[in-house]
């Protein structure tokens, strides 16, 4: 999933209706209308009524030549459903300090990539303009953290695999991290942690005869397993996310699976582990897993949104007829 902003100038909000006529002919969908005060009580605002609500936001400040935000978040193919897309779209427009601004979100359904469009007013209700400085880069890097990568790459791994599990059991919507070098680096960073091994090792055998051994090594020790199976079937392996330490162990490392299951565990609790809402984890554990500090160089992926012609010129895609090179045949 990827976020790009749109740099087509518009002050009279041209993005609201080349949206809403997407509506008009199914070929979108009508995601979210936010923050625009009692317009959102209306079961059918006409696009006209948005526009004048943004335009009258927007007149506080004269200075600002282009008052329309239009961004895209994009998927590749049907990655992400049109509910993960907009959820995703919620979450990144509060990091882009959008969050209580009025805007819309569209889903686009025509094309073969899955993408919401959202407008808004770059004019703030205080009148002042938002901050656009280095928006593209701060575009990528807040999708990043949106989908949980920064968060997840806090951790020491061993696989790709392991890292998309840290994404998973915290539910964050990211499964497709583009940097693929980095997850690479990172991966050939690791080196076991003996001595947090064999700890855990000791923790395991002292509790894994406690019934309630999988919550309890959650809720007391910052300790999440994951278990591995097939649909109906016993487990086959686990796995360990320790947040205390930020690292992730195979199961194998700490304690044999057949030794573990040995003991009176609740095999229920192994197959349905108690879920962890994401914001109340990362509350709790005051984690702090964002740094805006953060120098790194940013490669901002392009946004291709298939074949859908007026997609192309709202994103202001040259056309050029190709022309054939002269052969010189003398």
């Amino acid at each position: 999933m990827i976020a790009h902003i749109l740099e087509k100038p518009s002050r009279t909000f041209a993005g609201v209706k080349y949206n809403t006529n997407k509506v008009d002919r199914n070929t979108g969908e009508l995601m979210l209308i936010a923050n625009f005060g009692a317009i959102q009580a209306l079961n059918n605002p006409r696009p006209q009524d948005l526009v004048n609500y943004l335009l009258m936001i927007s007149a506080q400040n004269k200075g600002i030549t282009n008052t329309q935000f239009h961004a895209v978040v994009s998927a590749t193919g049907r990655s992400y459903s049109k509910q993960e897309l907009t959820k995703a779209a919620v979450m990144w427009m509060k990091e882009m300090k959008y969050g209580e601004q009025p805007y819309l979100i569209v889903f686009h359904k025509d094309t073969d990539n899955n993408h919401v469009h959202i407008v808004s007013s770059r004019v703030g209700k205080d009148g002042k303009q938002i901050d656009r400085d280095y928006e593209q880069v701060r575009a990528v890097r807040n999708m990043n953290k949106v989908l949980g990568y920064d968060f997840a790459m806090q951790y020491r791994f061993s696989t790709k695999a392991q890292f998309y599990l840290i994404l998973e059991n915290l539910r964050f919507l990211g499964r497709d991290y583009l940097n693929e070098e980095k997850i690479q680096k990172r991966i050939q960073s690791y080196k076991p942690d003996k001595a947090r091994i064999a700890e855990l090792k000791g923790l395991f055998m002292i509790h894994r005869a406690d019934t309630d051994f999988v919550r309890q090594m959650k809720t007391q020790y910052g300790l999440d397993l994951i278990f591995h199976s097939s649909e109906g079937k016993a487990p086959y392996g686990y796995s360990v996310i320790d947040h205390s330490t930020k690292q992730v162990f195979k199961g194998s490392e700490i304690l044999n699976l057949k030794m573990l299951l040995d003991a009176d565990i609740n095999i229920g609790l192994l197959q349905h582990p108690p879920i962890i809402d994401l914001y109340d984890y990362l509350s709790e554990n005051a984690i702090t897993y964002y740094s805006e500090q953060s120098t790194e160089p940013i490669y901002i992926q392009p946004v291709m949104i298939a074949d859908d012609v007026d997609d192309q010129q709202v994103l202001g895609m040259k056309r050029r007829r190709q022309r054939k090179a002269r052969t010189n045949t003398r």
